[in-house]
């Protein structure tokens, strides 16, 4: 021991010899140094000669050299710099190894108490052995600067050389004249400072050189001295040198052998800390139904975003698996709430832990101070769900929570490392879409507002900083300086924090506070602060980075020691010149400077408001110093390289960025004001103006016309095309390849270049807000000084109010010269989609692609689909142009179901004043992004989708919401104009578009409510007139103390009087007699009323949201979905057409009366098709029971035919027509249900009356039937009494000849003459039938009632329907007066006017003229001529049926009667277009009747049964070709009547014009019209249009036979079934005969009773046939098989498409059953144009309508007082007012836009105001101006004169609107 302590000290002896020697040593260095500076100094001066030398040569050169040198300085000093770097990293080393055996001994002494003794003695011997360390550091120290001497030296010779090579290479260099300027300036500086060091150093080196020589004498002497000791220190030093390397190894064995023992230990649990910790995270992510491994963008915003069961609950606790759920949802709705997370395990095990001890337990043991044993897992902490959740989130989910917490006020995330790889990310993606409005303070103490990116912000920055373990919580502190009453930062005191906190360490969150310029701000200035959780010395990296960028930096801990780990940390932080501030836990001391701006502050058993307020003031000084030298800017962070950046590294991310910033450059030095006049050209003025005209189109003044009105389309055209030959500017072409590209990179795109706009616009959209509010104030102090001198009449002041006002119109005048930059200004996203869709409506509407854009026009409303698919919204309506763009949006809404489908949406729209937060309560209702904040932000209207879940839809009946935001209500325009008007539109359009609208109303002001009201009660009466329902739910927001019931109930007690009070008003306007609003619209101001607590909890800028808000939010979210999912919604393509017809209603002043429901109307369409097919089947199947039941009349099977009989045939067919209606009322999956169900019951009724008038019509009929066959028996006994003769006679004429049954030629012979002398006989017994002459019956029919008629007088005898006026045929009832005087009356009238009778009056004679004709069609029919034959006491019947039809007529309330010439020309008319009708029958009748002609027939077959006679053939056998002979006339007949059914059915499903209702009809009707140009049939349809439309049936009939319908083919196919049946039944007779052993009588029964449904073929028949001897019926039935089929071949013989309707009766005729069917429909015709209403139903319920309303000179209708044919149209003149007068008379008038109150026919009639084009009249017009002229005898000229426009319309195009119009 002795011996140790001894060597010590030599040690130490020796150790201080060598400090003395190493102070000699260096200063030995010093003058060494010393002399390298002398010589240095000399090497300057050399170079300062040659420099000068080289000037005085060269300048150029001169410069270039100093430029070398200072580039050689350089590279000494990076030389300098490297070694340096190398001694630090050598230092470095030694460092790493320290702390790593240190790290070691201490992670080891907390892994095992039994080795800490030991390892501090191996610490302390640790310490010892670095003394020694650091004394050879001290000689490697020696070593490095000789070495560093040594390099200096070889620097200079290599300086030399390449200044020799830097010469060679000087022309080289001679290129830059302004650098060399530069560096001449340069030069100079260096050379003058380089003179006076000159200058200097020589006046030191005279003295030094004295010094120097002394010096050297010293030197000299004691050199000889030192060479003596160093060689004995050397010896000594080598000795000590080998010892301690000695001892150094020997510990250095030591130490790796207890570090060998110790390592393993430490790494294995270095290892299982690891492994805890990344089991720990994974378990976490498992916890919360998170992938742990490649768990990037699993969340989606889209899957976020959607309607889930979920998001409609309020979840105060809940399961682990639903946390993120539950963050997710109440972060999107800004509720800061959303942290204060709770499981459901906690809740549920939230009582007391019992024992079974009772009270004898011993409190040591019950509450023992270990919870071991009884503690559960511990509870996720929330900010570990925010950071996995943001880990999982993709791109825009993570941007949009991270705007969603920067709402809440809470700290967002600015450096995330990786929870596995730690990897650390920068996410200022996350951070673009977040901007402020800051106020600055301008010099003058003047406040502007401006909004600035917070990316772009230039604050200062505070860090905090946490270094070891301490017991204060930095967060807390934090939240103290930021916001007392809000966690920003989340902190360990904050609900449902835990023990532990896996993916925190680490996170770097970030906050800032902005001032509100009040006294209370804590900071003047906007500050950030940044918040590194976890030990700072272990998060090096994001230490640096902060740092780095701060401004103050403020440190946690608890006491300084400088054996900490991260004591040199803290060093560093001192030694920067950035102040600091620390916080010492330990320590009570208030706040003191130690240094300048540094600071110390203890925390221990201090107030926390002291501390906070100590704190305040220490940062607000450091501030105040050093804020300006230190800014921070929030993009600044990614320059950092040891970070990952998600902008660089997302490829999409990136790409959209550069694409976005490419268009962008393309705008830099372009005035704001002018871009978009620049780069958009056609949404500008010429947008506007095509608005404008078109609102005038639809407004039209009192004096426009057609003319104008065609003008104004022109001009339209015009600018149209002026939008078509604009170019595409590059920074569109830009946008539309961009829009090409992939979903991704495109929403990338369109984010970047939104936020990049706003960046753009923000500055000069704040000045100029700010220059108008400035004004704004002006106006009103102006106001307010004219309104108080309004008040005094005192008239010295009135010339100062002269000045007043002229004052105010020039800043009137100012202001909205500032409101139209404004609008100029805005320049968004927005515009450039509505630029798109101008370019796509001017193509469109010029029909032709742009010739600068690269693909077709049509794919434009591709993008916007997109973008609303991807969760953009669609601008509804331009709020710049208050204009909805009709086409652009129909395109797009088009694309939309091409890519979705036709989805059922739910349309979800809100109204409410400016600036009440109606897009910030949809934006927290659904996560949208709507722009809010004060002012006008939404301009028009926007819509965007929002999709509803998988899960839900099974509940909901949509699939999507479509929510509508609008901007305000009640406020003037930037332009100071009142918006009444355009308010009153908007609410019209988003009401009438929405299933359910939200009524925004803010605050608790009356009269505000009061506005806003009338304005919603107005719009939705006129929804209740148009048949629109509507509804609604008033949110009351901003009011205060929401839980006091008896205020809310006195609330909505004032709301619903004020509701009451404003329908009352709204009705006067709209002309209704609502008297409360419950009488508009179905409202329960108990649950449709909701009152809201205010947005902010405190005052912003830094208060939070009110969570009593988002509580409300959330309710009334659920409300709306409940209410929602009561609803079908509406399919996009009703959607598409609801919108065109609410805005074409819009654009005419008087919205009800313009109001034109495409889906109403599609929807009746759709029920009038069906309703036609359910009366076709009625029909088709009563023309079937009506044939069966005349077989069987005719059979004389039955005698009487009653109702019920008919009701039970038709009852099947019933029975399905009711199904199908019932189903298709009721399954119905369209949004057409709700419209549908208002007609069902009279449809009902409708088919019920169908059927009930079809059977009493086939009653009555057949029941004439029955009557008819009695009074054609005699005729058909006749007949069969003459075949059965024959048949007797022939047979006794075979028997006379049967032996020469061999001789054909004699038989032939014999029978010819017995034939001959028997149909000699009966005809002779028979008279004959003679022709008939028709218009001569019914003129010796119309002599015999009025006798003064003469026969000679029937030649002036008129047509009737060719009439133009019936005056001519009428005498007034009553007249007083002079006769003489009213002839001349009248006969001035005639001259002048052409008529006498009242329009009205003229179109009931016409109406009465129809129907009498069609009435006695059917009754001609009835008469069955075909059948009975002709009789004149036809005509006395129908005669006086007309007679008794003009006589009821007269009986009405009508002024005059008709002269016997109207009954005369009516009588005669009709019969004359009867004649042909008559002759066809008769002649049926006569061909069936002669006896030579049927006779003819026979013969034939008479013959065959001869001859069988002759050959002795069975009684069986000649019955059996008997009855197949008698056969063969009902098979014909049945199977021409079967085939007409079979082609009406056959046309009824695939003929075009046939196969659909009376509109399909009447459209191929038109286009038919227009193919041929045929100016008669023209005529015919507009005056005869029932009998043209019969007409046309028949030809398209006949035309169908000819080219599609192969009438043989299908008679063969029924004449083979009807064959089939014959022998059916030939069989089941003989097996009934043979099994009840019957004769031949019960088998011909039985045989036709089979056949009687099909055939008319009884047994009556047979009465004269001889047939008792048969008894072989199986004989019989051979026999029919035999015979048959020669039968079947000679009457498909005769089978031809020319004789099929001629064999057929004219009932039974397929053109008349079509007709029968299709022309039971309205005829009533429009009063103004004479055009037909095109309802299917006859006598239907509601007004009538027509799709194409005509010309009124069409119909000869022309002005006043002239010969000029009117060109008006009813669809624009009912928007004029001009005025009319119904029927002709002067008395009355009204205006055109009232022409209901006409009253009568005017009353009855839905004429839907049409500014579109309707070509197809203009066209007739134009084609057939002559002959309409001709026609008329007047012209189309003056005010009639045909616009120019009509001309350009050509025939393809009328018939391409066909399809348009008629559909």
């Amino acid at each position: 021991m002795k011996k140790s302590e001894t060597e010590n000290k030599r040690l130490k002896q020796e150790r201080e010899e060598m400090k003395r020697e190493n102070e000699k040593i260096k200063e030995e260095k010093e003058r060494i140094e010393r002399e390298k500076e002398l010589k240095y100094t000399r090497e300057i001066e050399r170079l300062k000669k040659h420099t000068e030398e080289e000037k005085q040569n060269e300048e150029r050169e001169k410069t270039r050299k100093e430029e070398e040198y200072k580039r050689d300085m350089k590279d000494v000093r990076e030389m300098r710099d490297e070694m340096r770097r190398e001694r630090d990293s050598f230092k470095s080393e030694m460092d790493e190894l320290k702390k790593e055996n240190k790290d070691l001994l201490i992670k080891y002494n907390k892994q095992t108490d039994k080795l800490m003794n030991t390892i501090e003695n191996h610490e302390r011997e640790r310490k010892k052995r670095e003394e020694e360390i650091i004394q050879r550091e001290e000689r490697y120290k020696r070593e490095i600067e000789e070495k560093e001497r040594k390099m200096l030296e070889d620097m200079k010779r290599e300086r030399e050389e390449w200044k020799k090579q830097r010469e060679e290479e000087k022309v080289r260099r001679e290129e830059d004249e302004k650098e060399k300027q530069i560096h001449v300036e340069q030069c100079e500086r260096l050379k003058r400072e380089m003179d006076e060091m000159m200058r200097e150093k020589e006046r030191i080196e005279r003295e030094k050189q004295h010094q120097l020589e002394e010096f050297e004498k010293r030197v000299q002497e004691e050199k000889n001295m030192r060479e003596e000791q160093e060689k004995n220190f050397e010896e000594q030093l080598k000795h000590v040198k080998e010892e301690s390397e000695d001892q150094l190894k020997r510990r250095r064995t030591e130490i790796r052998e207890e570090y060998e023992e110790i390592c393993p230990q430490l790494h294995d649990a270095v290892q299982r800390q690891q492994t805890d910790v990344r089991s720990g995270r994974q378990h976490l992510f498992e916890r919360l139904s998170l992938e742990s491994d490649g768990h990037q963008n699993t969340l989606r915003a889209s899957d976020v975003l959607q309607i889930t069961s979920h998001s409609l609950q309020s979840h105060e606790s809940c399961a682990e698996e639903e946390l993120v759920k539950n963050y997710l949802q109440k972060l999107l709705m800004m509720n800061y709430r959303a942290r204060d997370i709770k499981t459901k395990h906690i809740n549920e095990h939230h009582h007391t832990q019992q024992t079974d001890n009772g009270y004898e337990g011993d409190i040591f043991d019950e509450m023992p101070s270990s919870n071991a044993g009884t503690s559960k897992s511990d509870s996720i902490h929330p900010m570990d769900v925010q950071i996995a959740v943001f880990h999982c989130a993709d791109s825009h989910l993570k941007q949009m929570m991270v705007t969603k917490l920067s709402q809440c006020q809470f700290a967002l995330p600015l450096l995330v490392p990786h929870p596995f790889t730690q990897h650390i990310e920068f996410p200022l993606w996350t951070f673009r879409q977040i901007s402020w409005k800051l106020k600055i303070r301008k010099t003058d103490n003047d406040i502007i507002s401006r909004v600035q990116s917070v990316c772009k912000a230039e604050t200062p920055m505070v860090s905090f900083f946490r270094f070891g373990s301490v017991s204060s919580s930095k967060s807390q502190l934090m939240n103290s300086l930021i916001n007392e009453k809000h966690n920003t930062f989340f902190t360990r005191n904050c609900p449902g924090s835990s023990r532990t906190r896996l993916l925190m360490d680490g996170v770097v969150e970030i906050a800032w506070y902005c001032p509100s310029e009040k006294h209370t701000d804590t900071f003047t200035d906007c500050v950030a602060f940044c918040n590194l959780h976890g030990d700072a010395g272990d998060n090096e990296t994001q230490m640096k980075i902060l740092t780095e960028m701060s401004s103050v930096n403020v440190v946690l801990l608890t006491k300084l020691d400088k054996n900490d780990k991260n004591a040199s940390k803290i060093q560093e932080l001192y030694k920067d010149k950035k102040p600091l501030i620390c916080l010492f836990t330990d320590d009570e001391s208030d706040v003191i400077e130690t240094d300048m701006e540094k600071y110390k502050i203890g925390l221990k058993d201090r107030n926390q408001s002291d501390v906070s307020e100590d704190l305040r003031r220490a940062i607000n000084d450091c501030l105040s110093s050093s804020a300006s030298e230190f800014m921070f800017r929030l993009e600044d962070i990614s320059k950092h390289s040891d970070i990952r950046v998600d902008e660089e590294d997302d490829e999409d991310c990136r790409r959209g960025r550069e694409a976005a910033q490419e268009m962008m450059s393309l705008l830099k030095n372009k005035p704001l004001k002018e871009i978009k006049e620049s780069f958009l050209p056609c949404q500008g003025k010429l947008w506007h103006q095509w608005c404008q005209k078109n609102k005038e189109l639809h407004r039209p003044q009192w004096e426009e016309l057609e003319n104008d009105i065609s003008i104004k389309l022109t001009e339209m055209m015009n600018i149209r095309q002026k939008q078509h030959k604009s170019n595409i500017s590059e920074f569109l072409k830009l946008f539309i390849n961009q829009m090409e590209t992939e979903n991704d990179n495109r929403m990338f795109f369109l984010r970047w270049l939104r936020i990049l706009l706003n960046e753009f616009t923000s500055y000069v959209l704040s000045a100029l807000h700010h220059k108008y509010n400035e004004k704004w104030s002006t106006v009103i102090q102006l106001k307010e000084n004219n309104d108080k001198s309004a008040q005094l009449k005192n008239e010295q002041i009135e010339r100062p109010k002269t000045e007043q006002t002229k004052q105010l119109k020039t800043e009137q005048t100012d202001l909205e010269r500032i409101s139209a930059d404004l609008q100029a200004a805005s320049f968004g996203l927005e515009h450039i989609m509505r630029e798109i869709g101008q370019i796509y409506e001017s193509c469109s509407s010029v029909k032709k692609n742009k010739t600068d854009l690269q693909f077709d026009f049509s794919s434009l409303p591709s993008f916007a689909a997109e973008m609303m698919i991807s969760g953009f919204p669609l601008e509804l309506m331009d709020g710049d142009a208050a204009h909805v763009p009709v086409m652009w949006v129909t395109a797009v809404l088009d694309k939309l179901i091409q890519k979705l489908g036709d989805q059922r949406v739910f349309v979800l729209s809100i109204l409410g004043i400016q600036s009440s937060g109606k897009s910030t309560m949809l934006n927290a209702m659904f996560g949208l992004e709507f722009a809010v904040s004060a002012g006008r932000t939404t301009r028009g209207a926007f819509m965007q989708l929002i999709r509803v879940s998988e899960e839900m839809k099974h509940q909901m009946k949509f699939d999507y919401i479509l929510v509508v935001d609008t901007e305000g209500l009640r406020a003037l325009e930037l332009s100071g104009k009142s918006t009444r008007h355009h308010d009153n539109e908007l609410a019209t359009f988003v009401v009438g578009l929405g299933h359910l609208t939200l009524i925004n109303i803010f605050g608790e002001n009356p009269s505000e409510m009061q506005e806003i009201l009338q304005i919603v009660v107005q719009a939705f009466l006129r929804m209740k007139k148009v048949k629109l329902n509507p509804s609604c739910m008033f949110v009351h927001q901003n009011v205060s103390d929401v839980t006091a019931g008896e205020k809310n109930m006195e609330g909505r007690r004032r709301l619903l009087e004020t509701l009451d009070e404003m329908t009352k008003l709204a009705a006067k306007d709209e002309v209704c007699d609502a008297e409360c609003f419950s009488d508009v619209i179905n409202f329960d101001v108990c649950h449709d009323v909701k009152y809201f607590a205010q947005l902010w909890e405190g005052s912003p800028p830094m208060a939070p949201p009110n969570p009593n808000y988002c509580d409300n939010i959330q309710g009334l979210k659920k409300t709306i979905i409940s209410q929602a999912s009561k609803s079908a919604g509406i399919i996009l393509t009703n959607l598409r057409k609801r919108i065109h017809d609410l805005w074409e209603a819009l654009l005419n002043e008087r919205f009800v009366f313009s109001f034109r429901n495409s889906l109403e109307i599609s929807a009746y369409r759709r029920l009038k098709t069906e309703y036609s097919k359910w009366t076709w089947t009625l029909r088709s199947a009563m023309i079937k029971i009506e044939n069966k039941l005349y077989n069987q009349i005719e059979n004389e099977e039955i005698h009487v035919i009653e109702e019920r009989d008919l009701q039970r045939e038709l009852k099947q067919k019933s029975d399905e027509v009711n199904k199908s209606m019932s189903e298709f009322f009721e399954k119905d999956t369209d949004a057409d249900k709700d419209i549908m169900i208002q007609w069902k019951t009279s449809f009902e009724i409708k088919i019920k009356e169908l059927q009930e008038n079809a059977l009493r019509k086939t009653r009555r009929k057949l029941n004439e039937i029955l009557q008819q066959r009695d009074l054609k028996r005699e005729i058909d006994a006749q007949r069969t009494h003459h075949e059965n003769t024959l048949l007797e006679k022939s047979k006794e004429l075979a028997l006379r000849h049967k032996d020469k049954r061999h001789d054909e030629e004699t038989l032939k012979r014999e029978f010819d003459v017995f034939w001959e002398e028997c149909v000699k006989k009966i005809t002779r017994d028979s008279p004959p039938i003679k022709d008939i002459d028709i218009l001569r019956d019914v003129r010796e029919l119309l002599s015999d009632i009025h006798e003064s008629v003469h026969v000679d007088q029937w030649k002036n005898i008129i047509d009737i329907f060719t009439v133009q006026s019936y005056s001519d045929y009428i005498q007034f009832k009553r007249f007083s007066g002079n006769p003489a005087v009213f002839r001349n009356v009248f006969r001035a009238a005639q001259e002048k006017y052409g008529l006498i009778l009242l329009k009205e009056d003229e179109d009931q004679i016409k109406i009465l003229i129809s129907d009498v004709c069609q009435q006695t069609d059917e009754i001609i029919q009835s008469f069955n001529i075909s059948k009975l034959g002709y009789n004149i006491s036809c005509f006395q019947e129908l005669t006086d049926y007309i007679k008794a039809r003009i006589v009821q007529y007269e009986e009405r309330q009508v002024k005059y009667a008709f002269k016997r010439e109207f009954f005369i020309d009516l009588v005669f008319s009709i019969f004359k277009r009867e004649n042909q009708t008559f002759t066809e029958q008769h002649k049926k009748f006569r061909d069936a009747n002669n006896p030579d002609l049927y006779l003819e027939k026979k013969k034939r077959e008479y013959y065959s049964v001869f001859q069988k006679y002759c050959e002795g053939a069975t009684s069986a056998a000649i019955f059996g070709e008997i009855i197949c002979q008698k056969l063969k006339e009902p098979i014909e007949q049945s199977v021409y009547r079967q085939t007409a059914r079979d082609l009406a059915d056959e046309m009824r499903s695939n003929c075009p014009s046939l196969n659909g209702n009376r509109s399909n009809l009447e459209q191929h009707i038109l286009k038919r019209l227009a193919e041929e140009e045929n100016f008669d049939k023209y005529i015919n349809y507009i005056k005869n249009p029932r009998d043209h439309f019969k007409s046309f049936i028949r030809d398209e009939v006949s035309q169908y036979i000819r080219d599609q319908f192969s009438v043989q083919l299908r008679m063969n196919q029924n004449i083979e079934l009807l064959q089939k049946k014959i022998m059916t039944a030939a069989h089941e007779s003989t097996q009934h005969v043979q099994e009840n052993r019957g004769n031949v009588d019960v088998w011909l029964k039985f045989f036709t009773l089979k056949l009687s449904d099909v055939l008319m073929f009884s047994v009556k028949d047979f009465s004269g046939v001889k047939h008792d001897d048969i008894d072989d019926f199986n004989l019989l039935e051979d026999v029919i098989r035999k015979y048959l089929p020669p039968v079947i071949s000679d009457i498909s013989r005769e089978f031809s498409t020319d004789s099929f309707n001629k064999k057929l009766d004219l009932n039974y005729r397929t053109d008349e059953i079509v007709i029968d069917h299709l022309c039971q429909c309205c005829w009533v015709q429009c009063p103004f144009c004479n055009a037909t209403c095109t309802n299917t139903i006859e006598n239907h319920d509601g007004d009538h309508s027509v799709t194409l309303h005509r010309v009124f000179g069409i119909n000869g209708t022309h002005y006043s007082g002239s010969t000029n044919l009117c060109i008006s149209v009813c669809t624009s003149q009912v928007v004029t007012n001009f005025w009319f007068c119904p029927h002709d008379s002067t008395d009355q008038r009204f205006m055109w836009r009232e022409y209901r109150r006409a009253g009568g026919v005017y009353a009855n009639w839905s004429i839907t105001p049409d500014f579109s084009e309707l070509p197809y009249w203009k066209w007739f017009v134009c084609r057939f101006q002559k002959d309409l002229e001709r026609y008329y005898n007047k012209t189309f000229q003056g005010e009639g004169e045909i616009p120019d426009k009509w001309r350009e319309i050509t025939k393809q195009k009328v018939i391409k609107s066909l399809d348009k119009y008629m559909l």
